[in-house]
This record gives structure tokens, C-alpha cells and sequence, in this order.
């Protein structure tokens, strides 16, 4: 059967990329609740390559979204240590205020609800983070945002507010602002769960793209067929803790854990 996910055909791209290494993101011993009674990250350790494209599964209230936000410094922790690229990142012992903002700025993060600002145009959206965090001038930025606009197919859309955007259209445009910013790591909750189903395939297609340029990426997604053709790695989180880990052909065929088949003969009707 023909994958309906288009790949890059230039393998030359802006997009910044990274030596592969065992230790490109490694979480030890990570904690993280939401009061007593909610535990999402208990005790979760895991690694990650430069290479890697991680694909995190699981069922709802497992860390999986959690993960990401803490990565991404949007929320603390309550203990562990997590590292990134070698070096010390987010310590539990002295909480979020005390992250690695350079570290932070490597790493972009696209939601489920798009949170483009919606005053300003997609230029505007674009050109904003740079122009503060890099400092580049406006004629710089808006030169960038010209052509990742043009790689996502909205060159059109340069002058256009989000409000007179599709889903799809919204979707690509946050994924196009996160890569303004040159980033390393690129993190992706649940894009596609709040879109009509044939915007899903647009979206999807362009982090395929981004996978065909060796981009490290870690997804949260329910799309199970998604998961299967764009993972290097497929990690199922169950009860705050990675319960199994590998590569897509062995988890979604010939799961280890009880765990991770149970989930998978609901979601996937594995015989």
C-alpha cells in the first residue's frame, strides 16, 4: 500500500540539525504532579538521540503532553534531573526558574490549538520571536519567514490573519514560527487531533518533510498509522512511567509488555 505522506525530495534544507548522540535529551528519575492525588512523570527516565524521532503513545492522563511542556520549560517539576544536548538542562531540586534559557531557545514546541496570535498577520506571527530573541532586523526575519512560507506552500498567505486562516493552513504557519528560530529539537502535541480530517494529511506531510531532514522531533499523537511511518522510536507511557520502548515494526506488532498490548488491541484491534 502507497503511504499517503509526501518526503522532501531536496535533502538540503535551513533547518538546523545536530550530530546523532546517546545523550542528546536524557530525563533521570523525573517527577512531576499535579497535587497528591495526579501523578503524570513518576520516576520516567528516558534518552534520545539527535537522530531520533521519538513518537510517545499511551493512554490519556499517562505524561505524555506533560513531557513535552516540561521540555519545553512551560512547566516545573517536582524532582530528577533532565539534560539536553550534554548538558545540564532542568534540576528538580531548584524547580523551572532555574532551567537553561540558551538550551530553552533551541527547542520549538507547536500545540494542538495552534496559539498564533491573532492581531497580528503571519508575517507578524513569524518575524516576532526572532526579531526579540535573535535580534535580527525586520528586513532579516521577514526574508526568513518568505521562505519557510514558501516550503509550507503559503507564500500567499504572508499578509494574512489567522482568523482567515483554515486549520490546516494555522497549523502549518505555527509550525513555520517554531522553525524560525533555528531549533534543534522540535516537539509536537496532538497537531492534527483538532483538525478536519482532510487538513490532517497537509499537516502531517510537512513533518514528514522535516523528518526526511533528520530533524529531532518528539511526538504526542493518537494516529496510530501517523506513529507507525514517521517514528524511529515508539515510546508507550502508561501511569507515569515508560513502560516499553522501540522501534515502530516491534511495539505496534510484537509488544513485550501486557500493557502496552492491551492498549494497542483497543486502539489498534491487534490480533
Amino acid at each position: 500500500m502507497t503511504s499517503p505522506y509526501l518526503v522532501a525530495s531536496q535533502p538540503q534544507s535551513p533547518i538546523a540539525s545536530s550530530s546523532a548522540s546517546g545523550d542528546f535529551i536524557q530525563l533521570r528519575g523525573v517527577c512531576k504532579s499535579y497535587g497528591e492525588q495526579l501523578v503524570v512523570m513518576d520516576n520516567m527516565n528516558l534518552d534520545m538521540r539527535a537522530d531520533d524521532r521519538l513518537v510517545i503513545i499511551g493512554p490519556s492522563g499517562s505524561g505524555k503532553s506533560s513531557l513535552l511542556r516540561v521540555l519545553m520549560g512551560l512547566e516545573g517539576i517536582q524532582g530528577g534531573t533532565i539534560s539536553f544536548q550534554g548538558k545540564p538542562y532542568i534540576n528538580g531540586a531548584t524547580g523551572r526558574g532555574k532551567l537553561d534559557e540558551s538550551l530553552r531557545n533551541q527547542i520549538g514546541m507547536v500545540f494542538q490549538h495552534y496559539t498564533l496570535f491573532p492581531h497580528l498577520s503571519v508575517l507578524g506571527n513569524l518575524i516576532l520571536a526572532p526579531c526579540k530573541v535573535h535580534g535580527l532586523s525586520r528586513a532579516e526575519a521577514t526574508e526568513k519567514a518568505r521562505l519557510y512560507l514558501a516550503r509550507l506552500g503559503l507564500e500567499s498567505k504572508l499578509n494574512a490573519y489567522p482568523s482567515q486562516l483554515s486549520g490546516g493552513q494555522k497549523q502549518r504557519v505555527a509550525i513555520a514560527r517554531a522553525l524560525m528560530l533555528e531549533p534543534k529539537l522540535m516537539l509536537f502535541d496532538e497537531v492534527t487531533s483538532a483538525l478536519d480530517p482532510e487538513m490532517v494529511i497537509e499537516v502531517q506531510n510537512v513533518m514528514m518533510q522535516l523528518a526526511e531532514q533528520k530533524m529531532a522531533m518528539i511526538i504526542v499523537t493518537h494516529d496510530m498509522h501517523f506513529a507507525k511511518h514517521i517514528a524511529t522510536r515508539v515510546v508507550f507511557c502508561a501511569n507515569g512511567k515508560v513502560v516499553e520502548q522501540g522501534p515502530p515494526e516491534q511495539i505496534f506488532t510484537q509488544p513485550k509488555e501486557a500493557r502496552t498490548r492491551e492498549f494497542l488491541e483497543k486502539v489498534l484491534h491487534l490480533d
